[in-house]
This record gives structure tokens, sequence and C-alpha cells, in this order.
């Protein structure tokens, strides 16, 4: 049956959640919203922390459900779950804080297991140091594989970069991307980090007010909630392409997304994999007529799917489709009326290189 949280829950203070969000076997299902939504709550619901009414079926497990009065207590379902705060012990070394989590378990295949998630995050020359030694990203990635080494049926992942500067959480994201692509666990993941969502999410789960308001793949329901704020707001397009050629003698390579391409700096990344790329909507520029000698290598034709304006009239973000690729322009309202943009209209989309990531 379907992996799956449905859950209901009314609190003293008016807060009200009801949610029903599907779960993908594997990959990362992020939570996203505003502080207060009701992220958090989900996530402390589904590991049987809090209590809410309903029925929760993760990584193939029946772990509640209130019409057979099924509930299964929070240390039978197996969940490694890292917080904001690593929350290591002061007064132990690395190697006894990963070993605390195994006390639980007596699992013969633990130490062994330990060492495996330890080989994952990078951590073995940290073992013999106590935790007040360690960085902030250091002591995450630790309180980390101490989640790992349990061997969890899933891994619940609240914030666990909000504490951290932004240097550390892109220190610790290649980290979590590895878990992910080499584990195949299900990750359940609180953000209300842009950042984080982008290069992280396969799955996105958009919440308000404690409901859900999108769900889905993560490229189609970022879309979602960029056409949901301000028109004034920096908006970050996510793309999924397919690197196809490399010019090694200029360090780029070539990602094709729809009729889209994107000369980008290339990461020795081999050709056929699949990339995210990020790209700022007032970065994109417009054009009727197909630009000749620019400077800009990435050009390509779309056709205009929306024009949307600003509050204050100074700006038009322009919805472009490339095929199934799906991008945002943000124009001053003059160029936007001086060239005549109208829905179906077909342009010329221009973007550097450089403000591609």
């Amino acid at each position: 049956m379907t992996d799956r949280i449905e859950l209901s829950l009314e609190r003293s203070t008016g807060f009200r959640l009801e949610v029903d969000i599907p779960l993908e076997g594997v990959g990362v299902t992020v939570l996203f919203g505003p502080s207060g939504c009701g992220k958090t709550t989900v996530l402390r619901a589904a590991a049987g922390l809090e209590r809410a009414r309903g029925l929760v079926r993760v990584a193939g497990q029946l772990w509640q459900d209130d019409a057979q009065k099924i509930f299964v207590p929070t240390y039978a379902r197996r969940i490694g779950y890292v917080f904001q705060e690593a929350s290591l012990f002061a007064h132990l070394t690395v190697i006894e804080n990963l070993r605390y989590g195994l006390t639980r378990i007596h699992d013969p295949q633990g130490e062994k297991r330990l060492y495996q998630a330890v080989e994952l995050l990078g951590i073995g020359h940290l073992l013999q140091r106590r935790a007040t030694e360690l960085s902030g990203g250091e002591r995450q990635r630790c309180a980390i594989a101490r989640s790992l080494a349990i061997r969890p049926t899933a891994l619940f992942m609240d914030e666990p970069l909000a504490a951290l500067d932004h240097a550390r959480r892109l220190e610790i994201m290649p980290w979590i991307e590895r878990i992910k692509n080499e584990l195949g666990l299900p990750i359940l993941y609180v953000t209300h980090s842009e950042e984080e969502v982008l290069r992280l999410a396969d799955q996105l789960v958009l919440m308000e007010g404690g409901s859900v308001v999108a769900r889905g793949a993560v490229d189609s329901v970022w879309l979602q909630h960029l056409e949901r704020t301000a028109a004034d707001a920096q908006r970050i397009a996510l793309v999924m392409g397919t690197i196809t050629q490399k010019d090694p003698d200029w360090g780029l390579m070539l990602v094709q997304a729809g009729s889209a391409h994107f000369w980008v700096r290339d990461t020795g990344l081999l050709i056929g994999s699949r990339v995210r790329l990020m790209i700022d909507s007032a970065n994109l520029s417009v054009a009727v007529q197909k630009p000749s000698e620019s400077s800009i290598q990435n050009i390509f034709e779309a056709s205009v799917a929306g024009l949307r304006p600003s509050a204050d009239g100074y700006r038009t973000t322009v919805t472009l489709d490339a095929q199934g690729t799906v991008l945002l322009a943000d124009l001053t309202a003059r160029s936007a009326h001086n060239l005549g943009l109208a829905e179906g209209m077909r342009v010329w989309v221009q973007i550097k290189s450089v403000s591609v990531f």
C-alpha cells in the first residue's frame, strides 16, 4: 500500500493541523512553509512524539491507524531523527556519542553500521574529539551519523541546518545528498530555506496554516510556490536538465532542458547526468527577434505563458515556456509594454552563463 501521512490535530491555542501527504519510498520529501505552519508538528506526530489522529505508513510499515486502533511507540519505529541542534553529549567523545544511540537496539551489526555511517559522513578523523572541540557543521554531521547507525527505516530531519551559518550549510548539504543517493532511505525534511528546497528536495509539500496547499515533484510544485509569492519578491526558478555536451577548452558543459539550453561551469559530472539549475528571475532578458553577436551564450526560443504585473506597476513578471521547461523573467513594465508582450507570443530568451548555478 502507498506510504502516507494523514493526520489531524487541534490545540487549545486554536491551531489546527489537517494534512494528507503521500510519500515516495525513497528520496527527500521536503515540508516547506513559514514558521508556525505545522511542518515540525507533522514530523513529530509522524514519529509518534506527539499524538494526532489519523494514519501513518512509512517505508512500508504501518505505525499508526486509528481506525484499527494501531499505534506503534516511537522507540519501535526505528526512526533516525535529526534535530536543529546536534545535541551531542559534551563530556563524551564523538565515537562514544555514536555508540550511545546503539545501546537501545542491541543489534550485533550495530558497530559495523556505525563505522559505515562514519565513512559515509566523512568523520573518521573526528572520532576521538569531544563535542566541544567540533565546529557546528562537524557536530551536525556527527548527529546525522548517530541517527544512521541504528539502521533506521526512515530519516526525519527537522531544520537540521537552521542553526548553521551559510558556509556550514553549504558544507553539510553534499553529505545529505550522499545519504539520499547511497542509502535509499525515505527522508522527511523540514525547512523554511529556499536554498535547501532547491538543492535537496525530490518531492515538495507546501504548507500554510496547518494545511497542505500543494504537493508533488519539486520542480512543478516550486513553480506553484513562485506564482504565489509577491510579484516584487526575488524568485529563483528550478530547472531539471541533462548534460549533453562539454567544452573542456573553456571549462563549460551544456545542459539541455526542453528546448532550453544552458552553457554552465563544468562541475565534473559525466555527460548524461541529470542536474539541477537555479536561475534568478532578475537575470533573464527577453527579445522579440533573435539577438546576434552577443556575449550571452544561452539564447533560445520560448513562448510567453503569462504576464504578471507588480502591485506598484513598476515590474512585470513574464512566465516563459520552452517546451515544458518553465522560467520566469522579471522585466520593467515599460520593457514589457515596448516589446508588446502577450500570452502565446514567441520570444527569444537570454541568460548569462555566469548567472546560472
